[in-house]
């Protein structure tokens, strides 16, 4: 776990790097604010479209070299995202981000490989937790390598570079979780089920509801992120510096909850009940951020929303994979990476409309209204847990 931990976090620098820039990035190239929401858009369709072809070919050919591929692919996309002097060239570099951003739900199976039951939640906690830390370290980086002049050529090309070094430390460090005789049982597996579909699978495990979710908590998310820079630019008329000190920020509390907090309060709460109030949390902060106009009102919203969210998908990927047998496991954890992009879809989408047509105040309650439907779920869903040492038959 330590050694994968670092990988996913020196990739993740690298994706922080670029959070903070796209807003200020795209305008210099004629984008205006729905096309900056459909720059975010583009990658999540690519990531959705290519999710589960990732999540099952780390079932068959292992978890590592798929990790090694995706790198490598978010190493070139940086680079082109920092060569971009047209507004199509953003579009096709985050296209293509988009379509090798497999590392989340492969390196989430992995963990499910290596991890127990009893301390899974521990496992899912210290991917996030990478995942915060890249967030403390990325934005920060991006918004102090930008520079005063708002030079972006810079952090592109730092961000295309540490994906390289998390490629070079994976092929030198990581082990394949995924023995090689469980390799060909998935692949035999998965030749004798070519014909059963995704739709079919995740009827049949019961679980279209629950990665369903997956696509709420990011329509929900992604919607924070694509506001909060354009908000305080209008409103406190903050640059890509200040915005990326206040996603490190956050980081940092990412890192402190699911890395320290999450698996004690797992423990002492349940998964269950510990994903009810972080939805809480995350609707809290929508709501009261449609009625605050403050600098101290907006920064506290954003923290109470994405600290609530922080939990949850450490707590999703639990709950999948106590549903889920490990010959699917990987196939199963890309579906919801998949769906997870389509979330991004949606927010940004819908969060764009909504502040074309009623302003700031309708873009976040429109996300609220989004984290409502999300918690709604949390209070009334029925899950069936599985031995994860039967047979895949009993599973799909």
């Amino acid at each position: 776990m330590p050694i994968l931990f670092g990988v996913i976090l020196l990739d993740l620098v690298g994706f922080g790097i670029v959070i903070p820039i796209l807003p200020f990035l795209s305008p210099e190239l004629g984008a205006d604010k729905m096309d900056i929401a459909l720059i975010i858009v583009t990658y999540a369709v690519c990531a959705g479209l290519s999710g589960p072809f990732w999540g099952r070919l780390s079932d068959t050919i292992g978890r590592k070299p798929v990790i090694m591929i995706c790198l490598a692919g978010a190493s070139c996309a940086y680079l082109m995202l920092g060569l971009a002097s047209q507004l199509w060239m953003v579009f096709a570099a985050r296209g293509f981000a988009g379509l090798m951003a497999g590392n989340f739900g492969v390196a989430s199976a992995m963990i499910a490989d290596i991890t127990t039951p009893q301390n899974r939640a521990r496992g899912m906690g210290l991917i996030g937790a990478a995942f915060g830390s890249g967030i403390v370290l990325g934005p920060m980086l991006g918004g102090l390598l930008s520079g005063d002049e708002g030079s972006f050529v810079l952090p592109c090309i730092v961000a295309g570079g540490m994906s390289m070094l998390a490629l070079i430390a994976a092929g030198i460090f990581l082990p394949e979780s995924l023995p090689r005789q469980q390799r060909q049982d998935n692949y035999q597996q998965r030749q004798a089920e070519q014909s059963l579909s995704t739709h079919r699978m995740l009827k049949q495990t019961g679980s279209r509801l629950l990665v369903s979710q997956f696509v709420f908590h990011q329509a929900a998310v992604s919607s924070i992120t694509y506001i909060f820079p354009l908000w305080v630019g209008d409103m406190l008329g903050w640059s890509a510096r200040e915005v990326g000190i206040i996603f490190g920020i956050q980081g940092v509390l990412m890192v402190i909850f699911q890395g320290a907090l999450l698996s004690p309060l797992a423990r002492m709460l349940g998964e269950w009940r510990l994903l009810r109030l972080a939805i809480s949390a995350l609707l809290a902060g929508l709501l009261i951020a449609g009625a605050v106009n403050t600098m101290a009102g907006m920064v506290g919203v954003f923290f109470l929303a994405l600290t609530g969210a922080t939990l949850c998908i450490p707590l999703l990927n639990t709950i999948v994979s106590y549903t889920t047998a490990q010959s699917c496991r990987g196939r199963m954890l890309g579906i919801t990476s998949a769906a997870s992009s389509w979330g991004r879809v949606i927010g940004p989408l819908l969060a764009g409309v909504n502040l074309t047509l009623f302003g700031y105040r309708g873009a976040w309650l429109g996300a609220a209204v989004i984290a409502s439907i999300y918690l709604l779920w949390a209070l009334t869903a029925q899950t069936r847990r599985i031995d994860l040492e039967d047979d895949v038959s009993r599973t799909v």
